[in-house]
This record gives structure tokens, C-alpha cells and sequence, in this order.
């Protein structure tokens, strides 16, 4: 190639980046970014909504989900992605529709192992991830930083400045993925060594250090002695409900009318869905489960907003005696899809893994699906490889000042990443501050709204229109 053919595609290549911005910019005629401040629909009942979303659940595990998000407005947020995703639906959106979180709080972003054992930090919850604005996921985060901060009781002013650096960090992050190939985009990784050597202030330094050494303990290995006991020739996963028991077991949590507890031949329906399983994985990664024999499967109770959805824990060993922990999660339809208009879904489990997997840097060694019993969706991954979430309680301003950068970076990157439209949101965003105003403004009248839902929710508690009961409450019952 000449050099005037290498510099007309330089220009080229400079004219169509500016075209796409250009459409993104024009896209403020329509959706001025002011108009981000309006927090939606919030004329409906919340509590309608909370049922709405508990439906299908284990029955009696739903008063647990119920009392672990009473314990504050952030713990009530964070089990509540419905009702903002019904709030969101009445909103305005710049018409870039891709592929989001659905559910991006800043509880949401951890870091895990990829399969070469690098630590890399990412979103690591995509439960109900869909086609959407991806402003949703936007101010999803930014409010969580609204409605964490006055859990944390740090004044308006720093309250409004996570919202200013988080904001800015995705619109410079995205500035520089719209000038990036599509290729250089899905190789960036955000790894724990990459983070220590930008990382100026020396307490940051000292808290990812801390988590490095941390996430090296948190192995399967690590974990057998904690959840499993020796029985013979084969392991077993210890009862300690409510967090983990056997659905046919004395102390299961199931009622006798469930669908499961009425199958004949368990074992059996067990093997079927695992082997549907293997045919999701690569080859590669068939040949590798197949040096492990499975020893025990249970119920095991996660997070705040996946309470009483079906979620289980299959203990896998090798012939060296080495334990593999997958956990195998309930995969219902998502609330962004509820509320904006998506292409059907046929399975579930799969959306949650393509979805994961256009967003993440990189995905788990074992991510795959499969279908159970009476037709429910179900995804698979490791439970423990390296993985943990961020302690922002133990956080103070500075801190999670530099924390919210982070997410906003992180965020930029899965949404450049999964949907090739960086100049495009480049362009909506500008270079201004507008945006990070907007939020501001949307971020701390949806925090005033869910301090009011969450009030409605505590009373409908204490009414008995709800039941809640906390983990130590539900254990008792198991006391002898």
C-alpha cells in the first residue's frame, strides 16, 4: 500500500468516527441531556411490584428476601431492580439501544479469575441482562451511590461528587473506546496489577493489594472443609438452613406441594439436565468436566435481590481428590425486558450467559445452561474461583470516590465492548458536564423516591401485607 493510500484511509477512517459521533450528538435534539432528570413513572404501588417480582419464588424463602432488604434503603434497593425498571420505562431515552446489566449497582462490580488466573475487576451479576438504554444502566449506578452514601452518612456534596466522577469517568472512558478498533475494545482488560500500577493514592494501593492476597484464599479447595463433610467414600454438602440444605432433606425449606418434591425419580432428572448442560460448553471444556464425578447437589440461598429464586450448589471432585463447586441459578425473565420492548427469549439461562459474555472481559471457564424440571431456566458457573465484591462499608470518601471512577470506567468498557456504538454514546455524551449534572439532579430525587417506597415497604411489613424474616429468625426454626 502507498502512503497516500495509508493516509486517505487515515482520513477515511477519521471521517467516519466523526460521522458517528456526529449521529450521536444529533441525537441531543431529540433527548436534550437535561431531560435525564426525570425519575419516571412513580405513580404505582411498590409493593405490587415487589410480589410481581417474588412470583415463582420458594414460598418460604420469600419472607427472607423480604427481611434482608429491610435492613436499609440501600439493602432495600438493591433487591427492588424491578420497580426502577418500571420507573425507568416512563422515562426518555437517546434511541442507542444494546446490550446492559439490567441490574448495575455499585454492589454489582467484583473481581474474579479468568480461565489464564489472571484477577481482573468487572460486573459480575447479569441476572437480568437485556437489549436497553443503556442509560438504564447508568442511572441505576448513579443512584446507588446516592442511596449508598446516606446509608454511609456522607453529606450531599459527597454524595453529588461520586455521581460527578462516575458519570465523567464513563464519558472518558467512552471517548477513548470510540477511538478504539472493535478488536483493541474486547482485548482491554481491567486486571488488579493494572489498577495497582495507576493507583496514586497509597490506601488505594494497600486495599487492592489486600484484595489480591484475599482473592487468592477464596479457592474451591478453601471452601471443601467450610461447606462438606467426608461420608464414606463421597462428599456431602452440610445442611445450614436457611443459607444451605437439601430439597429433600429434613430441613429443607421446600413445601411438600412443590413441583420438586413431587418428582419420582430425582437423580435421574439431575443427570438429564447436567448432561444438556455439557452440550452448551465447548469441547474443550466437556473433556475437562469429564475428570470429575459428581458428589452431592443442594440449595444454596444468595445475594438480596436472587432470594427464593431456585439456586443451587453441585460439589464435583476429581480423581486427585480436587473439589470443583458450580452453582447452578435460576434464570427468570428480566426486569429490563418487562419494561422495554426486546426480542422474545426462548431461554432464559442462555440470555444470561450471551448477555455475560458480550459484556465481560472475560467469562467464566464453566459458563453454560440448561433446563429443569417442569421447564425452568437455569445457568451455570463456578460458585468460588478467585471471586469477591468490593466492602464499600469499609469505605470512606476518598476511597469510594476513587471506587466510583473505577465502575464508571468498567461500565463504559462492557458497553462499548458488547455493542460497537462508543462514538455513537461519545457523541451524545460530549465533553461537557451536562450529563453528570443531569444524573446528579436524577440521582438524589430517585434516592429521595426510594426512601419513600422503602418506608411503604417497612410498613406493609409490620401490617403483615408482607412477611419478613431476617437469616438469624428462619435459622432458629432449625434449632433443636
Amino acid at each position: 500500500m502507498s502512503l497516500a493510500d495509508r493516509r486517505g484511509g487515515i482520513v477515511g477512517n477519521v471521517a467516519e468516527l466523526e460521522t458517528r459521533r456526529a449521529r450521536g450528538k444529533a441525537l441531543r435534539q431529540q433527548v436534550p441531556r437535561r431531560e435525564h432528570e426525570a425519575i419516571g413513572k412513580i405513580h404505582r404501588d411498590p409493593i405490587k411490584l415487589l410480589e410481581a417480582g417474588s412470583h415463582g419464588r420458594v414460598g418460604r424463602l420469600i419472607p427472607l428476601r423480604y427481611g434482608r432488604m429491610i435492613a436499609s434503603p440501600f439493602a432495600f434497593y438493591r433487591g427492588s431492580a424491578i420497580i426502577q425498571a418500571h420507573d425507568l420505562s416512563g422515562t426518555v431515552n437517546s434511541g442507542l439501544t444494546m446490550q446492559i446489566c439490567g441490574d448495575c449497582h455499585l454492589a454489582n462490580f467484583g473481581g474474579f479469575a479468568t480461565p489464564e488466573r489472571a484477577l481482573l475487576f468487572d460486573l459480575n451479576d447479569f441476572d437480568e441482562t437485556s437489549p436497553g438504554p443503556w442509560e438504564w444502566d447508568l442511572k441505576r449506578l448513579a443512584a446507588s451511590f446516592v442511596v449508598g452514601a446516606r446509608h454511609l452518612r456522607h453529606s450531599a456534596a459527597t454524595a453529588d461528587n461520586f455521581v460527578y466522577e462516575l458519570v465523567n469517568s464513563y464519558r472518558d472512558r467512552m471517548a477513548v473506546y470510540a477511538e478504539m478498533g472493535i478488536l483493541e475494545t474486547w482485548y482491554d482488560r481491567i486486571t488488579f496489577d493494572r489498577m495497582l500500577a495507576e493507583a496514586t493514592n497509597p490506601i488505594a494501593q494497600k486495599r487492592i493489594r489486600r484484595a489480591m492476597e484475599q482473592a487468592a484464599t477464596r479457592t474451591h479447595e478453601s471452601l471443601l472443609p467450610k461447606l462438606t463433610e467426608r461420608e464414606g467414600d463421597k462428599w456431602r454438602i452440610l445442611d445450614a438452613p436457611p443459607a444451605v440444605f437439601h430439597v429433600r432433606g429434613k430441613q429443607t425449606l421446600f413445601d411438600a406441594r412443590d413441583d420438586w418434591m413431587r418428582t419420582s425419580k430425582p437423580e435421574e432428572i439431575v443427570a438429564k439436565c447436567f448432561k444438556e448442560y455439557l452440550s452448551t460448553l465447548a469441547q474443550d471444556r466437556r473433556l475437562l468436566l469429564s475428570h470429575f464425578k459428581s458428589q452431592d447437589i443442594a440449595f444454596k440461598v444468595v445475594g438480596v435481590g436472587s432470594v427464593g429464586t431456585r439456586c443451587l450448589i453441585q460439589l464435583l471432585i476429581d480423581s486427585h481428590g480436587k473439589p470443583l463447586f458450580l452453582q447452578i441459578k435460576e434464570a427468570t425473565r428480566s426486569v429490563v425486558a418487562r419494561y422495554f420492548k426486546t426480542p422474545p427469549v426462548a431461554h432464559e439461562g442462555r440470555r444470561v450467559v450471551e448477555g455475560q459474555r458480550l459484556m465481560q472481559a472475560a467469562s467464566d471457564l464453566f459458563l453454560g445452561w440448561t433446563k429443569g424440571p417442569f421447564g425452568r431456566h437455569f445457568y451455570l458457573r463456578q460458585l468460588r474461583d478467585m471471586k469477591f465484591s468490593a466492602d464499600v462499608e469499609l469505605m470512606d470518601a476518598e476511597v469510594l470516590t476513587g471506587y466510583a471512577r473505577l465502575c464508571g470506567r468498567v461500565l463504559a468498557r462492557a458497553h462499548a465492548k458488547g455493542s460497537g456504538l462508543a462514538a455513537e454514546v461519545s457523541g451524545y455524551l460530549g465533553a461537557s458536564d451536562r450529563m453528570a449534572e443531569a444524573l446528579i439532579a436524577y440521582s438524589n430525587a430517585y434516592a429521595d423516591q426510594v426512601e419513600r417506597d422503602y418506608e411503604i415497604f417497612v410498613a406493609a411489613c409490620r401490617s403483615g401485607r408482607l412477611e419478613a424474616r431476617t437469616d438469624a429468625d428462619l435459622a432458629a426454626d432449625f434449632r433443636v
